[in-house]
């Protein structure tokens, strides 16, 4: 028994301590018997309804039965009967199709409120009662026939991170069902100058992953009332099996989100793109009235010594993945968003609150599916889970978690400046020494000859096994998006520099041996009027701006170009560290603000022999001294053309200011 276990001897119970223990009383969490099989609480056939609640410290559960999913009361109360491995069944012997339920929970004379459980997958609006439904009815046409994109390694992957609201919303996406899943299943939408936007927009940038903000069932938006428009990212998890409604045409009719939501994944994968999700795990959204609470007390949550709940996410509560049902929970929600929704990839929040133990079984679970399944996340908390940080998923255990990638904070922070001050800037602003952390997230935050750890910002030691362990971006939804950052940090900088600057940016996350990765609407130098925490803005602060399309078209092509110049170049994407190690190699500079490197000896089966990629942030063009002969340059002065932008001879190169270039032969 773990330490902060034994502290927690008689929690679940420390309101009633007086009260003689029951045979429903546990000494510590540990000792819950755990359910065999699957978790699965309702099972529908036309003649028999069976339902199944793990609640092993309940003294008396009911199960509520209703005609719609809000307002009015049950039509019929039905008692359940404690069964084997802590669990309550009960059956109803008529066809329940169309209808809806909650179970209500007794402990010591105390009953705990309705719920839908916590493995609804259906409900009604607002999630408050789940719902009867049949699953197969929710499949479009041609739902069997669905196929994963192909690919072939997770260095291949581009992942383009995007807010449903955010994306259609705007007046100028032309897009007729504006925030809403099926926003992602319109062809042919236009903005007001006729460039593609939508589905359209995404195929031509040439993305291969959409990965989405949370998308579940989450507490913050009432979906009664939609045309209120409130705003919230998702991180407020409610029932986690279950599309949200906002995102539906209709939020009352339970089989329409799945639908519609199985609608949006069918269209992206025909247009050639791959969907992962945002997936909450370490936190609900409320405590005492979560889904978890009122079926189980406390097993779902870690405690502090004192009993109080921990608070590893700053929302109020940390979940117990480290207990077994909890982690078994995991993966069986994992496992229906991949076999229900045909998902294909997940991105955890904070994942440093889970333990490495049981991201290894997502991994597993999702690599029998699909080894092609990519998975990420957030390797940090945001204040010190009660668990050993060596047992946390957290960025340094990365290694010890193959198939799984991270986040690297230290490439982002030394692009464009610190996470704790907007106003501070980095290597992107001109300053020096943030040159070894670009480094170290140029070889995918794999040990390198090359690279001085001791020099890099927040980690002292590689944390990745292999490059595509790393997450490589500059921005994303959270803190200030690109632009914003780029303004904020750069006293008057003026809008050519800052375009210049957002090229740069770009170049070093694409052209690193990470997994690149961008937030929605920087193709077109987005930005949120300078908010740097935007999850309840308005639209006027969240939605991209289709017009930008026209207005940055050369940014638009450039990140376009990256995208494909990374696509046809195997060098950019080895996906191995034994050949980063092989073939990446730092060339030696003069001053700071200049990172440059070779990819050489036809990497990874490359038709360029040589490849030099120079990153330069001083306000002056810098000189390279590089391995003499004939080189074709394919990016400079913000343009990239892969048939070539001219030829270069000899052993020195200048680097035009504020840009990158790169060369091969």
């Amino acid at each position: 028994m773990k330490l902060n276990e034994l502290a927690l001897i008689g929690v679940a119970t420390a309101t009633v301590a007086s009260c003689a223990p029951t045979k429903n009383e546990y000494a510590s969490y540990e000792l819950y018997p755990v359910r065999s099989g699957s978790l699965t609480e309702m099972e529908y056939t036309p003649e028999v309804t069976n339902f199944t609640l793990w609640a092993p410290t309940a003294d008396e559960v009911r199960l509520m039965l209703f005609d719609a999913g809000d307002g009015g009361h049950a039509y019929e109360t039905v008692s359940m009967v404690s069964d084997k491995e802590g669990t309550w069944t009960a059956k109803v012997e008529k066809d329940l199709i169309g209808k809806f339920y909650t179970f209500n929970v007794k402990i010591k004379d105390k009953w705990l409120g309705d719920t839908p459980g916590i493995n609804a997958k259906a409900v009604g609006v607002n999630g408050k009662r789940a719902a009867i439904i049949d699953m197969k009815a929710t499949d479009p046409e041609g739902w069997a026939q669905d196929k994963r994109p192909a690919l072939a390694s997770p260095a291949d992957a581009v992942i383009y991170e995007m807010h449903h609201r955010d994306f259609s919303i705007d007046p100028s996406s032309g897009i007729q069902h504006k925030g809403k899943f099926l926003a992602l299943t319109e062809e042919g939408t236009l903005s007001p100058e006729k460039l593609a936007t939508g589905i359209d927009h995404l195929k031509e940038l040439g993305v291969t992953h959409v990965h989405i903000l949370p998308s579940y069932d989450y507490a913050s938006v009432d979906e009664t009332k939609l045309d209120e428009n409130k705003y919230n990212w998702g991180y407020d998890p409610q029932n986690y099996n279950v599309p949200d409604g906002s995102y539906s045409t209709d939020p009352y009719n339970p089989s329409i989100r799945i639908k519609e939501f199985k609608q949006m994944v069918q269209a992206l994968h025909k247009a050639g793109i791959r969907v992962v999700l945002d997936v909450v795990y370490n936190h609900t959204f409320n405590t005492a009235e979560s889904n978890f609470e009122r079926t189980v007390p406390g097993y779902f949550y870690r405690q502090m010594p004192d009993g109080s709940f921990a608070d590893g996410s700053a929302c109020g509560n940390e979940t117990a993945s480290n207990r077994p049902m909890m982690r078994k929970y995991m993966v069986e929600s994992v496992l229906h968003w991949l076999n229900e929704y045909h998902l294909d990839g997940f991105r955890f929040d904070l994942m440093g609150i889970h333990d490495i133990t049981t991201m290894n079984e997502i991994r597993k679970a999702a690599t029998a599916v699909d080894p092609s399944i990519i998975i990420y996340g957030e390797g940090w908390a945001a204040k010190a889970p009660q668990m050993p940080e060596d047992s946390l998923a957290m960025k340094m255990n990365t290694y010890r978690m193959p198939g799984i990638a991270a986040f690297s904070d230290e490439m982002r922070d030394a692009l464009r400046g610190p996470f704790n001050d907007n106003h501070k800037g980095a290597f992107l602003a001109g300053l020096p020494g943030g040159e070894e952390s670009i480094k170290f997230g140029i070889v995918g935050a794999i040990k390198h000859p090359q690279v001085d750890n001791d020099s890099v910002n927040y980690s002292k030691a590689s944390w990745a096994e292999q490059p595509t362990q790393m997450i490589s971006y500059v921005s994303c939804h959270d803190d200030m998006c690109l632009v914003d950052r780029l303004n904020a940090s750069i006293p008057g900088i003026t809008p050519q520099e800052l375009a210049k600057l957002d090229k740069l940016a770009q170049t070093a996350v694409f052209t690193s041996q990470g997994i690149p990765f961008i937030y929605a609407g920087e193709e077109v130098m987005r930005d949120k009027k300078g908010v740097h925490n935007s999850y309840q803005s308005p639209d006027s602060i969240n939605a991209i701006d289709w017009r930008r399309k026209a207005e940055y078209a050369d940014v638009f092509a450039y990140y376009k170009g990256l995208i494909q110049l990374r696509k046809n170049h195997p060098a950019f994407r080895m996906g191995d560290a034994e050949l980063v190690r092989k073939h990446l190699e730092f060339l030696p500079v003069e001053g700071g603000n200049l990172v440059a490197y070779r990819l050489k000896e036809n990497a990874n089966g490359d038709a360029w022999e040589d490849i030099i990629v120079a990153l330069n942030s001083r306000k002056e063009a810098a000189k390279l001294v590089v391995p003499e002969g004939k080189y074709t340059v394919v990016c400079k002065d913000g343009f990239i053309n892969e048939k070539g932008l001219g030829t270069l001879y000899g052993s020195e190169v200048l680097v035009p200011a504020q840009s990158a270039l790169i060369i091969y032969k």
